[in-house]
Parts: C-alpha cells; sequence; structure tokens
C-alpha cells in the first residue's frame, strides 16, 4: 500500500504530503480544485512521461515521492530488486522519487538507487492499478486479460507446463534453424571453416610465442653489431694496454704497499680486490655473450617468416594470440557441427515431433479448462455490472486461437462489453465513456479481487453518469475491494464518499499572491460538513442526509 505520496511544485502544488492509509481512501473537492493532481502525480511515479510544462511557475523542478508498504509482496520485490541491481527494501518500504527539471533533466530513483524509466514502469505496474480516463489500465491488455481468467480457474500449473514445453520446443527451433542452409552455402560454409580451422592448427600457436619471437628477430637481426659492441668491450677490459684489468692490478699493488705501511688502508684494498673480481667475472661472462652471438642469415629469414604470419592470423581472426586461438576452437566446434549436421537435424527433428504432441495435447487441455470458466467467470462480472447500473448490460469473454502460440498457450482472449441492449459487444479497451470503463473495472475487480496480486487500486470518475442507489453500490463495492487491497477514489458523489475508511478533501486557496492547491484529512465532524457541500447545500436536510450516509455506512 502508498504510505506516504508527496508532491513538490507540480501544477498548482507547491508542497504536499499526503499520508494514506488501508482500505478505502476517498478524495473529494470542487471542481477544478486540483484533484487529477493526485492522480498524475502517481501516473508519473508509474513512468509515464513527464510534461514539463506541469511544472509549477517559478519553479526548477518538480519531484514526486512515495513510500510504499510491500511487506505483503516482500518475497518477489526483493528479488526483482536485486534482479536489477537496485537496494533492497528497509523495513518492509519501498521508496519511489521522479524528478524532472524544465532543462528536461529526468532523473528516477528505487530506494535511493538511480533507474530507468522502464525499471520504474515495471515496477509501477506490480504496485498500482488505476482506472479512468487515464492510460495505465492493465485490465485493457488482451495477455493481462489471460492471466486473470487463469487465475480466476487456478490454472496456473497447466499454463506454467505449457510455457516450460514451448520454451524446449523454441530452443530446438532456433537450434535446428542454425543447421539448415541451402547447399551452396553449407558447401562455402565447410570450405571456409575447414580453411580457417586447418590454417591456425597448422601455425601452432603459442599465446605467449610472440614476444619471444620478436626478441629472437631483434637480436639476429642486429647480430653484427652485437657482436662488434661485445668485442668493443672485452678490449676495454682486457685488449690492448693498459686495458681496465692490467689497471687494476696496478692499484691493487699499489694499495697493497698502502696497506704495509698503514693497516687503517686495509678496507681499501680489500674493495679493490672485490672490483677487480667482479672486472673478472664481467670479462668472462662478455667472452661466452660474444661466442654465442651467431651471424645467421638463413634464421632471419625464418624468424621474418613467422613474425609475419603471426601478425596475418592476427589480422584475420583477433587482436592477439590469445584471441586467434580461441577463434581457432569456435571454429573447430563450428565444423564438427555442420559435418555432423544430418545426424543432429534427425535427432533435432525427433525431439521437435515429440514436443509438438506434446504441446498440441497440453494446449488443447489448457484450452479447454479455460473455455469451461468463461461462462463462470461471465456471469460473475455480469451480475456486479447489474449491481452498478447495468441492468441489461452484457459481458462477454471471446476465445480464439491466436496466430501463433505463445508460453501462455494457443489462445487469445478479448474482454467485451455493450453497455445498453441491443448492442455489439465491443473490447473492453473501445469502450468510449470514463463513466463505464471505471464501473466495468469496478465490477472486474471486484470479483478478481482475491486473484489480483497489485495492491493498490485506483478509481478516478467511477461515478460518471450514475446516481441514487447505483451510486450506494459503487461505494458498496469499492469497500469491498478494500478489504483486500488499498483503494484510492477520486468522485463527486456523496454515497460513493460515505463508504470510505479515510476522507481527504482538495481545496484551492490564495497565499502571497499565488493559488496553491492543498489536500486534508477530514475528521468526523469535517467529513459531515464536505458531504453536506456534495449534496448540495447547507441546508438542514442536506446536512441529515450526510449523517445518516455516514451512520449506515458504520451500521
Amino acid at each position: 500500500m502508498i504510505a506516504t505520496l508527496r508532491i513538490k511544485n507540480l501544477a498548482l502544488v507547491a508542497d504536499l504530503t499526503l499520508e494514506l492509509r488501508p482500505g478505502c481512501n476517498v478524495i473529494t473537492g470542487e471542481t477544478g480544485a486540483g484533484k487529477s493532481i493526485i492522480i498524475g502525480a502517481l501516473n508519473l511515479l508509474l513512468g509515464q512521461r513527464a510534461d514539463r510544462t506541469l511544472i509549477r511557475a517559478g519553479a526548477e523542478s518538480c519531484t514526486v515521492e512515495a513510500v510504499f508498504d510491500i511487506s505483503a509482496l516482500r518475497p518477489t520485490l526483493d528479488s526483482f530488486l536485486d534482479e536489477n541491481g537496485l537496494e533492497p527494501c528497509d523495513q518492509y518500504q519501498l521508496v519511489l522519487k521522479r524528478t524532472f527539471t524544465v532543462a528536461g533533466t529526468n532523473r528516477q530513483f528505487i530506494n535511493g538507487s538511480p533507474a530507468t524509466l522502464q525499471t520504474l514502469a515495471t515496477l509501477g505496474d506490480r504496485l498500482v492499478d488505476i482506472h479512468g480516463p487515464h492510460d495505465h489500465q492493465s485490465l485493457f491488455n488482451p495477455a493481462l486479460q489471460l492471466a486473470i481468467l487463469d487465475a480466476f480457474g487456478g490454472l496456473e500449473k497447466p499454463r506454467a507446463a505449457f510455457a516450460s514445453l514451448f520454451r524446449q520446443h523454441d530452443k530446438l527451433e532456433k537450434e535446428k534453424a542454425a543447421l539448415i542452409v541451402d547447399e551452396r552455402t553449407y558447401a562455402q560454409q565447410l570450405d571456409l571453416l575447414r580453411h580457417q580451422v586447418q590454417e591456425i592448427q597448422a601455425a601452432q600457436l603459442n599465446p605467449a610465442e610472440e614476444a619471444e619471437v620478436l626478441a629472437a628477430h631483434s637480436r639476429t637481426s642486429n647480430a653484427a653489431r652485437l657482436l662488434e659492441l661485445s668485442q668493443s668491450a672485452l678490449s676495454v677490459l682486457d685488449g690492448n694496454e693498459p686495458s681496465l684489468l692490467d689497471q687494476s692490478g696496478s692499484l691493487g699493488r699499489a694499495l697493497q704497499s698502502l696497506q704495509l705501511l698503514d693497516t687503517t688502508a686495509a678496507p681499501l684494498a680489500i674493495a679493490q680486490e672485490q672490483i677487480s673480481a667482479q672486472i673478472r667475472e664481467l670479462q668472462q661472462d662478455l667472452s661466452r655473450y660474444a661466442d654465442r652471438v651467431d651471424i645467421d642469415p638463413a634464421q632471419l629469414v625464418e624468424l621474418d617468416s613467422r613474425l609475419n604470419l603471426i601478425q596475418s592470423l592476427k589480422r584475420k581472426y583477433g587482436a592477439t594470440l590469445h584471441d586467434v586461438i580461441t577463434f581457432g576452437e569456435e571454429a573447430r566446434a563450428k565444423l564438427d557441427a555442420l559435418e555432423s549436421r544430418d545426424a543432429q537435424l534427425a535427432q533435432i527433428n525427433a525431439e521437435l515431433d515429440h514436443l509438438a504432441k506434446a504441446l498440441q495435447k497440453s494446449g488443447s487441455e489448457l484450452s479447454a479448462q479455460r473455455a469451461k470458466l468463461i461462462p463462470k467467470l461471465s456471469k460473475a462480472v455480469a451480475r456486479q455490472l447489474s449491481d452498478l447500473g447495468f441492468k441489461q448490460s452484457q459481458f462477454d469473454i471471446s476465445i480464439s486461437t491466436a496466430l501463433q502460440p505463445s508460453a501462455t498457450g494457443v489462445d487469445r482472449i478479448e474482454f467485451q462489453f455493450a453497455p445498453n441492449p441491443g448492442e455489439t459487444a465491443r473490447p473492453l479497451r473501445a469502450i468510449a465513456s470514463s463513466g463505464e470503463m471505471s464501473r466495468v473495472m469496478l465490477a472486474l475487480k471486484t470479483v478478481l479481487a482475491a486473484e489480483d496480486e497489485i495492491p493498490v487500486l485506483v478509481f478516478d470518475e467511477v461515478d460518471a453518469n450514475i446516481g441514487g442507489e447505483t451510486a450506494h453500490v459503487v461505494g458498496d463495492k469499492m469497500r469491498q475491494i478494500a478489504s483486500k487491497r488499498q483503494v484510492l477514489c477520486i468522485t463527486h458523489l456523496a454515497p460513493v464518499a460515505a463508504a470510505a475508511d479515510t476522507h481527504f478533501v482538495v481545496d484551492k486557496c490564495v497565499s502571497e499572491g499565488r493559488t496553491i492547491t492543498d489536500i486534508q484529512l477530514l475528521d468526523a465532524p469535517a467529513r459531515v460538513k464536505e458531504l453536506t457541500r456534495m449534496l448540495g447545500g447547507k441546508s438542514d436536510a442536506a446536512r441529515k442526509h450526510a449523517e445518516e450516509l455516514l451512520t449506515g455506512k458504520r451500521g
């Protein structure tokens, strides 16, 4: 249920907070007071397109925020939030927030986490259903009507069984389509894959070899220069006198003589001995290095060829050798699949035949169960419509075979309604009158209250073109639904308002030269006053009638 709804800078609302309660909440007020702003705010939270012209004059942005008590929905909501990377609910509270600015910035948040508008709309479909002259009307969708019929008859298990078979069949069809190609294309694919696999396998690639080949190529291509430099260095160490080793020996002898005259010079002699040993070690290492340098034109040609091959394969199959190797493995798998195509096709066709028979049987059984349910649901809804003033109306549910089977079965249904005798029943979504629309929704919701999982129902203009006893029935129906769901109703009829558990009134006033819309929760005396106004005046008779309406509701 909605616990709190806050609206800031939307149309005539400056800053309004509405604390809703369980059961039936009714909102009344003079025409033009701003009752529709409540619906507009909810639609924004449900993912409807934001209209910047609705931002209050002088404000830079508009914000709508709602806190939902989702204790009854927590398991499914927690799963949805986790799948979409959103913060979990804290103490059974779900917080939705929508902000849009004059500059066109549009942001929405779920439990403080940024969310896409589509995610907000998907979540909104689980939380609120608005019925009236607005767009958020889930029962108009034939697919959702089918789900309602199945829920009404408890067909979730056979429906789920059909869906599982359908998904298996669809998966196999896709695998089959991937295998079936014309013979020319098939031959071309085989040739290409064989060439790719052979080329990559023949190269005998190692993911780490490119760096090794590059290093070897650099050494081989520079062998002459490497030999020249190493020999030059050797000549410095032990070549023509005075060589570095000769000078180191002279230095050693001088320091030995120095040590004999002054023992404190011993560390100097030791340091010279260490340096001399390092020079001799360097001379030996450099000599061995020079011996290994090989000027081999044939090896250079071989390394050039290997590098060219590596670069060629990378240009064709991937940015790195690892990518090339992976490409080769995938090509090998595709080649194996194509070469065994006939065997795979035979196996898939056998499985598809088996699944087709199972789908036909499951779909026929599901259709038969639905056909039996339709008269029951139609009659139940028709009874409710009769109570709501449609004494000679007709409510039907058509069932036909869908153009294409889907995971929901082979059926397509459509709720149809004819408000007047002699008229042809038309799809529910084609009803022109918002008053008729809302009352049909009310009838459906009354019948389906136990099955429908949407926790918040909003009715706007349910009282259009009705009066008298029908108005009392409308109030009773809403109170009946409100025993299982939270109901928010905007109405102009006193009998409907009197049936509510909680009553709010919307009013316009002028503050500091600006017109603002405000909403107030009414206590018992204020309810009598508001109902008296709705009944047409301030007379004692109207006031007495208002008191009777409330007394009747409570009794």
